[in-house]
């Protein structure tokens, strides 16, 4: 695989290596042993699958620590605009955020760590949408931020009266009203002090 570094350390693009021919394509979607020596530690525990329709924006979440997630998304069909953004107090790059192209044909893949808030939105008709965690649901620990603070600066690549949200999605703080349970340089993954 190809790892591309963003200008947000720990925040990585993975472009799998494809094989096709005549029948198809294959690809090798995760290897622990590949993604734990070039991306980082990480234990995944959970893999979730969702599909949405275009105009549809999921965002900003996280969850809070002990809870903390990190996670790999990938989509498997149609076409979304996928945002990380740091969210770690006292980072150089505190609030500032990742946007990538992730398609059911370009196979890409984004690596958000914990301390980051991530969402998506939908450019096609409809899409189908994986990502692993590395730690379980826990619906009291939900955090996240309003997906239109003027403040981040996201262009989500849709008009916005297009855009479509869950009632939950409408009503989450700016950046400034944010009071994030993370800080730079904290270890943010003490479970795997012993690997």
């Amino acid at each position: 695989m190809n790892i591309i570094k963003t200008d947000i350390e720990g925040v990585v693009i993975i472009e799998p290596k494809v094989f096709g021919d005549a029948r198809g394509y294959f690809f090798e979607s995760f290897s622990e042993r590949d993604f734990c020596s070039q991306v980082r530690q990480v234990r995944f525990v959970q893999d979730n699958e969702s599909k949405s329709r275009y105009g549809v924006v999921r965002g900003l979440h996280f969850q809070k620590p002990p809870f903390a997630q990190s996670k790999l998304v990938r989509v498997v069909q149609g076409c979304v605009l996928d945002v990380a953004v740091d969210i770690r107090k006292g980072s150089p790059t505190y609030g500032k955020h990742v946007a990538v192209e992730l398609s059911g044909e370009n196979h890409r893949q984004l690596f958000i760590p914990r301390g980051f808030v991530h969402g998506f939105s939908v450019l096609s008709d409809e899409v189908v949408f994986q990502y692993k965690c590395d730690n379980f649901y826990a619906p009291s620990e939900e955090g996240a931020l309003a997906w239109d603070d003027p403040k981040l600066g996201i262009d989500w690549g849709i008009p916005e009266e297009a855009v479509l949200l869950s009632e939950k999605d409408r009503h989450h703080p700016s950046l400034d009203q944010l009071e994030s349970p993370f800080s730079y340089g904290e270890n943010l993954y003490p479970e795997l002090h012993n690997i």
